[in-house]
Order: C-alpha cells, then sequence, then structure tokens
C-alpha cells in the first residue's frame, strides 16, 4: 500500500474525491521523503502543506515565513537542511496553485490520524510561521482558527495558542495606533 494510500482511507465517494484533489497537493512532497517510513513522511508531507496554508493565507509567502516552515519541518522530521527546504518549497508552490481546493482534505486527513498533541503541536507552529515577521494579519488569524475547527480542537485551544502570539496581532496594533 502505497504512501497515498495510507495518507487518503477509502470512504464514500465524495470523501474519495476530497482525497483524490489532495492527493496530487502532497505527491510531490511525498516524493522528497522517499527514504522515511510511510507513516512518518505522511505526518510530515501534511504538517509541511498545513504550515504553507497559513502562510499563504494572505497571498504572499515572506521569506520570515519560508524560513520559519523550514526550520520547523527540519527539526520536526529530522532532515537535513536541504531536504527541508526542499519540502517546503513544494509545500508553498502545492498551496499556492491549489491551496483553497486541497486545504480541507490534507488537513481532514491529517485530523483523522495525528493525536490530540500533534494536533496542538501544529496549531503553535501555524502561529509561529504567521508570526515570524512579526505581524499576524487578520487573513493569517482566520485561516489558523479556520485550521483549529477543522483539527476538531477547543476553541480554548486556539484562545491559547493564540495568546502567545498576541503582540504581533494586527487588528491589536491598529487599536494601539488609534
Amino acid at each position: 500500500m502505497g504512501l497515498l494510500d495510507f495518507l487518503f482511507k477509502p470512504g464514500k465517494p465524495a470523501q474519495q474525491a476530497d482525497a483524490a484533489t489532495g492527493s496530487a497537493a502532497i505527491r510531490k512532497i511525498a516524493d522528497a521523503l522517499g527514504q522515511m517510513e510511510p507513516d512518518r513522511a505522511r505526518y510530515v508531507a501534511s504538517f509541511a502543506y498545513i504550515l504553507g496554508r497559513v502562510a499563504n493565507a494572505d497571498l504572499n509567502i515572506s521569506a520570515e515565513e519560508t524560513r520559519e516552515m523550514e526550520r520547523i519541518v527540519e527539526g520536526l522530521a529530522g532532515l537535513p537542511e536541504e531536504q527541508a527546504i526542499l519540502v517546503v518549497q513544494i509545500a508553498k508552490t502545492q498551496n499556492m496553485i491549489f491551496g483553497g481546493t486541497d486545504g480541507f482534505s490534507v488537513t481532514e486527513a491529517f485530523s483523522q490520524t495525528a493525536t490530540r498533541a500533534q494536533k496542538l503541536a501544529l496549531l503553535n507552529c501555524l502561529f509561529a510561521v504567521s508570526s515570524s515577521d512579526h505581524s499576524i494579519s487578520q487573513v493569517e488569524d482566520n485561516e489558523v482558527r479556520k485550521i483549529s475547527a477543522e483539527l476538531r480542537l477547543d476553541h480554548s485551544d486556539f484562545i491559547a495558542a493564540r495568546s502567545l502570539y498576541l503582540q504581533h496581532l494586527e487588528v491589536l496594533k491598529k487599536e494601539e495606533d488609534d
């Protein structure tokens, strides 16, 4: 059974169609992780893709966001720097091209297999990526909130993670300027 079979388990026809759209989004990432154990590769590929989803929420993936994604993926997977850079580049490209279409299906697949601790770690990493340029736009904050709900995390989990990054929220910076 291949990596994509593990990631997108068979289900109802509508679920299978969603899975098919998501499979193309991570196929290239999974290929870059070909030497890794399949379950671990699926986890890293999905994690990287979801990080890219937040980075691309405002339609601008900054250099700071890219470096933070690379740092997270390198540490998460224990990858050499060059391989982490490749995985992040692929995740960014897939998000820029197919983000709206594949975002939900990849996040749904991740949610079905990840533990609560892994989901909370992802949530914190989403805020780390979005704040890496010292600014979390309203659209990025909304995307993190949406992903948190798709991961079936409680609103209190979202608030707890977000509270660590309040100084970067643009909506609060605007209020301070007024």
